[in-house]
């Protein structure tokens, strides 16, 4: 049984990182950054992230000093070449599908706002969400199941349908249909991440492949308009529900 202590300790830290991703505060209200083309909220969102970090790390520290995120060094590469094909294929795909569908591009984005907002910015938004997603949430709630048949399977299940219905909240103000697309994808994204934590227990490797899934987001910064192509979002769904079939398929093979 994993003590009451952690166990409260670790499911108050998802919550508060989980609201400091969603909310962007307390960064968004003493933060107000302007740099070229960058929209300031990037920088707020990032300033975010290393907050929720640093309150991470001390907690890790003092509070949950038993508590393992799996954050090590060692087979990177291979469990990379095992797990992380798929993803690189998909990003692919679905980055094309985003170009054919936002051309002709309307917008000329600095190079600092590409960089920012299409790369670094999607290097935080992996670590956070991988940390409090796969190496808090779904690590908890596999410990609640305990020695219980299947107990990786749920835990994997059930953090990537809250992962899913977290994402309603940012597509808010998009069409319904997009709404609902981009919760049933980040589901089974989530599934594909976390199945890949379950198999190599090193959380260096979701955070990987879910950096390299978000970069095929890049094309956006050469539109003007936020919505989805219908191509994107048809490759979007069919890939990802795959991505999410390749997940289920892992976490049960033996």
């Amino acid at each position: 049984m994993i003590n009451k202590r952690i166990s409260i300790s670790v499911t108050i830290l998802t919550i508060v990182m989980t609201f400091m991703e969603m909310t962007a505060l307390p960064a968004a209200l003493f933060c107000n950054i302007q740099i070229r083309d960058i929209e300031p909220i990037y920088f707020s969102l990032m300033i975010n992230f290393v907050l929720a970090f640093a309150l991470c790390y001390v907690c890790r520290k003092t509070i949950i000093k038993e508590w393992n995120f799996g954050l090590q060094f060692q087979n990177i590469p291979n469990d990379l070449k095992k797990y992380g094909i798929p993803s690189l294929v998909a990003t692919l795909i679905v980055a094309v599908a985003f170009c054919i569908g936002l051309s002709p591009f309307n917008n000329k984005p600095t190079i600092y706002r590409v960089i920012v907002e299409g790369v670094v910015y999607y290097i935080g938004v992996a670590i956070m969400e991988e940390i409090y997603l796969r190496g808090l949430l779904q690590n908890i709630i596999e410990k609640w199941f305990g020695i219980r048949n299947n107990a990786a399977l749920f835990a994997v299940i059930i953090s990537s349908a809250l992962f899913g219905f977290g994402h309603i909240f940012g597509a808010l103000g998009q069409p319904i249909l997009t709404i609902i697309c981009k919760a049933v994808w980040a589901t089974a994204l989530g599934i594909y991440f976390g199945a890949v934590y379950v198999k190599t227990r090193n959380l260096w490797i979701p955070i990987i492949l879910h950096f390299i899934v978000d970069l095929c987001g890049i094309p956006f910064c050469f539109a003007k308009s936020n919505q989805y192509p219908t191509i994107g979002l048809v490759c979007c769904l069919s890939t990802y529900l795959l991505l999410g079939l390749y997940g289920i398929y892992i976490i049960r093979k033996k």
